[in-house]
């Protein structure tokens, strides 16, 4: 059984105060009884102690899961009539109910004056799997290493729901398709009648208030969208720290037509 989902496991968990709820502010509010109707916020389970074998420095974080309070709900009643059903061996099917994100602090990240932080979309392919068809892998690694390099460590938010910029994954699989055919990844994406990058980054604004509280943030992207995002949800003070990783053949079309679309990658990031 998912111990979110068990009652007297959560209120275990609100008494430790690892499970919270905060508000899109950042804020923490009350998180024993049911979510404030129409008000977004999300639910934090942890930190748990995580060892990390990525990268070179294999730091240990510690890793919040987080979820948005209506899915939760959503997920939590079904449950309940699952169980008084006798039907818990349907509970697989309640994982695919929820995008659960994460957040990863690396090592003393709440002192920093001015935190390094990556927002991380998943990339199945290249997380996962080791895909050299785009960087995700090697951009992953790359910002734990730099994360853990840092004398206050940072903040890693990383996004479950953003497969293919938005899309997912079975129609990523198609946009491969399509790019081996000749279309570059945006025009993949606009023959599948799908936008450039649908992308929602409200949950990562909301993260990086708590997390942050307040400080100025130096954010790991090339990508001015992702800042302009962030900028409308209410993350103004940030600083672009560049993040080019895992360039190689098998990947330069794709990083060409990002630079094409506008990220800040320039022709000697490319040249390796």
């Amino acid at each position: 059984m998912f111990t979110y989902l068990n009652p007297e496991v959560r209120k275990k968990l609100i008494e430790r105060d690892k499970l919270v709820r905060i508000d899109t502010n950042g804020h923490r509010i009350d998180t024993s009884g049911a979510a404030p109707s129409g008000q977004r916020s999300l639910n934090l389970l942890g930190p748990v102690p995580l060892p990390l074998a990525r990268g070179s420095r294999h730091p240990t974080a510690q890793w919040y899961a987080t979820v948005r309070s209506t899915e939760l709900s959503e997920v939590e009643n079904l449950a309940g009539t699952l169980r008084e059903q006798g039907g818990q061996h349907l509970f697989s099917q309640l994982a695919s109910s929820m995008a659960v994100n994460s957040v990863l602090i690396i090592g003393d990240a709440d002192k920093a004056k001015s935190p390094l932080v990556r927002v991380h979309s998943n990339c199945l392919t290249g997380d996962v799997f080791g895909s050299r068809r785009c960087e995700c892998g090697p951009q992953l690694e790359s910002a734990i290493d730099r994360l853990a390099e840092e004398p206050d460590g940072g903040y890693l938010v990383y996004m479950a729901g953003h497969e293919g910029r938005g899309i997912g994954l079975w129609a990523k699989a198609a946009t491969y398709l399509l790019q081996d055919d000749g279309e570059n990844t945006y025009q993949a994406n606009r023959s599948l009648g799908l936008p450039d990058d649908s992308r929602d980054f409200s949950d990562a604004a909301t993260l990086l208030k708590y997390f942050g509280r307040g400080r100025p943030l130096r954010l790991l992207t090339n990508n001015p969208k992702k800042i302009e995002d962030l900028n409308a949800h209410g993350i103004t003070n940030i600083e672009r720290v560049k993040h080019v990783s895992g360039v190689d053949d098998c990947n330069l079309r794709y990083l060409k037509a990002k630079q094409d679309w506008g990220h800040s990658i320039d022709d000697k990031d490319l040249d390796a």
